[in-house]
């Protein structure tokens, strides 16, 4: 059992509802007839799921609306705690000279889980209670595979043997590979490890044999047709059945990175490639099984997934991945409908038809007011003269002798912000300082907590700073928003959308700021725009994705203007549109 400082069970977790964001589908062959949908619980509709949010609430979620005990097959590749900035880099379409901007920053939670930045207590902490969550949604008989590297390996393999239990553990698998070496004074790192667990139980787990390629000294010295052990080399010899297809496969993988002149690239900065994926579902799940990946990143497992018939939920607090794996599903879906049946059969990536064509985008707890500038933490603690602790793993510092807990901005503080509070500070009989909360924005349900608590003599007062209005620091977090100016008329049962302008105020600053005499200038709006999606019968809360206009290539743009047949009498067109940056502007006309 390891131990750190701050260890603490999860003993229970709030959980946030979800709101229905977006969904896309697509029409094309009918899915797989067999699949039993009955373990998948009939609000979420029969098709993917993915989730924004901090993967702590949704995963409480899950476990709350019905997933407990029912996913196949878990691949999660968290942050390494390897002290890199995982901001996204990208860059405008059609601008000679290839301007690369940093993508949009992190909140403090995103800082957490894609910066990895965190002490060290902080990160076993964090991945102690997904890991628990994590268990209690995964089949008995289901597998875990975590990803992971040199840094934490050692201290992962103890949070799944204590979690999972040691007689989990199945393999711990090598994945090599070859990039540029760096200059070090020592052997070259070419490896991650990915730690391979069946949770224990009557469910039986899925296994199914690979082979690869073997060498003809391989085949001449362990070649046979029986199942004896060799009294020479005390080696199994090999079937005939292995010797035709090759050496099963080893648990040493040498599967190459995803390079810049992949197809799949998406200029994610942790994304795996789809081999490994592959490999991992292949072997450890069957056509119709729930796969789960937490941290998704570049949408890779979901869009393996998705290829290979099996039924996916993904989830990530970063916007921009839930972005990027939006429109990578969509270009997989629009492929599978798109291709024959026999072809989606005979395809060796494509093993089966798909178990779905369609998904729906939720969002767990409320991410609208996530700032978007990741030095917006550092700024608050620099305003407000935090002096910042690396050893206690509950506040963040301490300021004019009172401490300091700065709440997630990626939601208001709420009354259970609060308690979380109160809950530590009875841990500690001894503290007596006051506290400053810190948030962005706040509940109405904060201020009675906040009178009551301070009113009944409690030793610690608890202040509560919200920084987007209150009157020393509200203008801290001032943001421009995009605006777009969008036609939108109707004739004989056909509607024209013509996107006229779009201004992103965040691009045309972070231009300025280029280092260079001559700044790059915008000359197309359409410069500024990664998609354009249109939903033509807008209800007013979940967006239907039936346009979707997202370029090929990097220097292609967006089409502008675009025809839909609608039917029926007055309606809503609603127009999302999302910028090189990630920020989205949606707007939404009558027809």
């Amino acid at each position: 059992m390891l131990s750190w400082v701050g260890k603490r069970p999860l003993r229970d977790v709030v959980a946030f509802p979800a709101q229905d964001i977006e969904r896309f589908a697509v029409s094309g062959p009918p899915p797989v007839s067999d699949i039993d949908w009955s373990d998948w619980p009939e609000r979420y509709g029969r098709g993917g799921l993915l989730v924004h949010g901090d993967n702590k609430e949704v995963l409480a979620h899950l476990l709350a609306n019905g997933f407990r005990g029912r996913v196949d097959l878990i691949y999660i590749d968290p942050p390494f705690d390897s002290g890199a900035d995982y901001v996204r880099r990208i860059e405008l379409r059609g601008i000679t000279g290839r301007v690369r901007l940093d993508a949009e920053g992190y909140t403090l939670g995103e800082q957490l889980q894609y910066t990895d930045i965190w002490a060290n207590d902080q990160y076993l902490q964090f991945m102690y209670e997904r890991l628990q969550l994590l268990k209690e949604l995964l089949r008995e008989g289901g597998s875990i595979f975590l990803h992971c590297d040199y840094r934490r390996t050692h201290h992962l393999r103890c949070l799944m043997d204590e979690i999972f239990g040691a007689a989990a553990f199945v393999n711990e698998i090598v994945w090599s590979y070859r990039r540029w070496p760096s200059e070090t004074d020592a052997y070259q790192a070419m490896h991650d490890t990915i730690l391979y667990y069946v949770l224990p139980g009557a469910g039986g787990h899925t296994f199914n044999r690979s082979y690869e390629k073997a060498s003809e000294s391989y085949m001449r010295r362990f070649g046979g047709k029986t199942q004896r052990l060799d009294e020479t080399t005390r080696s199994r010899k090999i079937t005939s059945d292995e010797a035709t297809r090759g050496m099963p496969t080893r648990d040493v993988w040498e599967l190459s990175i995803v390079a810049g002149f992949k197809a799949e690239r998406t200029e994610f900065p942790t994304q795996k490639p789809e081999t490994l994926l592959e490999r991992i579902l292949l072997g450890s799940s069957n056509p119709g099984d729930i796969v789960l990946d937490c941290f998704i990143g570049s949408g890779t497992t979901a869009a393996v997934a998705q290829k290979l018939g099996r039924r996916w939920i993904g989830c990530d607090i970063n916007k921009g991945a839930i972005q990027t794996t939006t429109k990578r599903l969509i270009d997989v879906m629009s492929e599978q409908a798109t291709a024959p049946a026999a072809q989606l059969a005979l395809e060796p990536k494509l093993e089966t038809l798909p178990a779905q064509l369609n998904f729906r985008t939720n969002r767990v707890n409320d991410y609208d007011l996530a700032i978007q500038h990741v030095e917006a933490v550092s700024i608050a603690c620099e305003t407000l003269g935090v002096v910042r602790s690396h050893t206690d793993a509950f506040f963040e510092g301490t300021v004019a002798k009172k401490l300091v807990k700065i709440i997630p901005f990626d939601h208001s503080a709420s009354p259970t912000d609060l308690d979380a509070i109160a809950t530590e500070l009875r841990s500690r009989p001894r503290e007596d300082r006051d506290i400053v909360a810190v948030c962005l924005g706040k509940e109405l349900a904060c201020d009675p907590w906040l009178a009551d608590h301070n009113r009944r003599g409690a030793p610690n007062k608890i202040q509560l700073v919200e920084l987007r209005t209150d009157p020393k620091y509200g203008g801290l977090f001032a943001h421009a928003s995009a605006s777009a100016q969008v036609k939108v008329t109707r004739k004989a049962g056909r509607v024209q959308i013509v996107i006229e302008d779009f201004i992103s105020p965040t691009i045309l600053e972070r231009l300025k700021a280029q280092e260079g005499v001559v700044a790059p200038k915008i000359t197309d709006w359409r410069q500024m725009v990664d998609s354009v999606m249109i939903d033509p019968a807008y209800g007013g809360k979940v967006f239907k994705m039936v346009v979707v206009d997202v370029p090929e290539r990097k220097d292609d743009f967006v089409k502008g203007t675009y025809e839909i047949a609608v039917r029926g009498g007055p309606g809503l067109v609603a127009v999302k549109i999302t910028d090189m940056l990630g920020e989205e502007l949606m707007v939404v006309s009558s027809i």
